[in-house]
């Protein structure tokens, strides 16, 4: 009881230091962010620290790590579904079909040949370290397109398309992780039948319908009782916390994709029950982003695999550059045209740069190591996460505030 007492009053101070410092830390184009703070607050907590926090007692600590980054991303796409405007998917639904098809499949592939590349694996080795990483994660896009800082300097509209496609494709990854899971697993035949059926039609498909009959149902319910002055305004953060986590849990209990089911909800949720209002004057996100995402970096850094990312050595180095160099800018480049939001060089740019591999990744190259038992999938995983982190966790403040001074456009 007292080390759970202990990582309460470590973690929530954290949290509320970040709380009351983060307007400085962003104005400043020099301090880091705040994942990158809680990523070192964990590791001087952690075993190659001061030794004071482990997950052990909360269970196996790779387990607990995977079920907590779950929960996190879950939380952050429901952030984003609320975010958006009702009409952004039919109005965007071009740029997202690109990013969100061949734009995809391109940084799974780049990531893969990288993989390969640099490490040697054998090719369905190598595509599954790919799709690990394919993500843009909406965590860590949370912490670079929401607050004042982006408001200031960057276009509403390259903040919606960098949100949109983070909350999306979380869950689309499913696809392409499963696809060289299950190869590694089953005969090649057995195992596309198994991709086919279960995780195209049901687990992506079925999340897609339940997250949209859950979510339309609920903000029928919520507009009606609103409407008649049933429900408090200040409910619309507990509907839609409470939202988060049901369908997460029911839909993973019918053995569908509950962290894509969970954005379709939110945003189905946003459609019928339209909180956009409240939610901004509740700064739903901002609540969401401090209070649910920091934990999950600070258990990061007390997990990271510090021999087997010694192991890899000089082959790491190479991975991390190659990845960030030719994971996403080349493929924001090649389909800029057909990507509305996306009007210039400079917006291609940025776009291109920041995409940040994150939670999401960290979920599935643990899913990946569980399912498969490969080491180099959270070896690779984890190390392509620090990697991003440092990245675009320095870069952010100081491209966001170039970006807004080399143009005038920013909303």
């Amino acid at each position: 009881m007292s080390k759970l007492n202990l990582g309460l009053a470590l973690i929530g101070g954290l949290v509320l230091f970040l709380s009351v410092v983060v307007g400085a830390l962003r104005a400043s184009a020099y301090l880091p962010s705040e994942p990158i703070v809680a990523v070192v607050f964990g590791v001087a907590l952690g075993p190659v620290g001061f030794d004071v926090l482990r997950l052990t007692p909360l269970g196996p600590p790779r387990a607990v790590l995977e079920q907590v980054a779950r929960l996190t991303i879950a939380v952050a796409v429901t952030s984003i579904a609320l975010r958006l405007p009702p009409s952004y998917y039919r109005r965007r639904a071009r740029a997202l079909a690109a990013v969100l098809g061949p734009g995809m499949a391109f940084m799974w592939l780049a990531s893969s040949l990288v993989a390969y590349a640099a490490l040697s694996l054998p090719p369905w080795t190598a595509l599954l370290v790919g799709a690990v990483v394919t993500p843009t994660d909406p965590v860590l896009a949370n912490t670079i397109v929401v607050g004042r800082t982006a408001a200031e300097n960057i276009p509403e509209r390259l903040r919606y398309f960098l949100s949109g496609e983070a909350g999306i494709n979380d869950g689309a990854a499913y696809l392409f992780v499963f696809l060289p899971l299950l190869i590694l697993r089953y005969p090649v035949e057995a195992a596309l039948s198994e991709w086919v059926v279960s995780t195209l039609v049901w687990e992506v498909g079925g999340a897609v319908v339940l997250g949209a009959l859950i979510g339309s149902a609920v903000g029928r319910v919520e507009r009606w009782t609103s409407e008649r002055r049933y429900v408090e305004k200040a409910s619309v953060l507990t509907v839609t916390i409470a939202l988060t986590f049901a369908v997460l849990g029911f839909v993973k209990l019918l053995g569908s994709d509950g962290i894509l089911a969970v954005f379709v909800a939110g945003a189905a949720y946003n459609w019928q029950a339209n909180p956009r209002d409240e939610a901004r004057e509740q700064r739903v996100e901002e609540v969401f982003n401090r209070l649910f995402t920091l934990p999950v970096f600070v258990f990061f850094g007390m997990s990271i695999p510090w021999v087997g990312w010694a192991t890899l050595g000089w082959r790491g180095a190479v991975l991390v550059g190659g990845v960030l160099a030719f994971r996403r800018l080349p493929m924001i480049l090649l389909l800029r045209r057909y990507v509305d939001p996306i009007d210039d060089l400079r917006a291609a740019l940025f776009a291109g740069w920041f995409g940040p591999i994150g939670v999401a990744a960290i979920f599935y190259s643990l899913l990946a190591v569980r399912e498969t038992e490969l080491e180099i999938a959270w070896t690779a995983g984890s190390l392509l996460v620090g990697g991003s982190l440092l990245a675009h966790g320095l870069t952010a403040t100081p491209l966001t505030h170039r970006y807004g001074e080399l143009g005038d456009d920013a909303e």
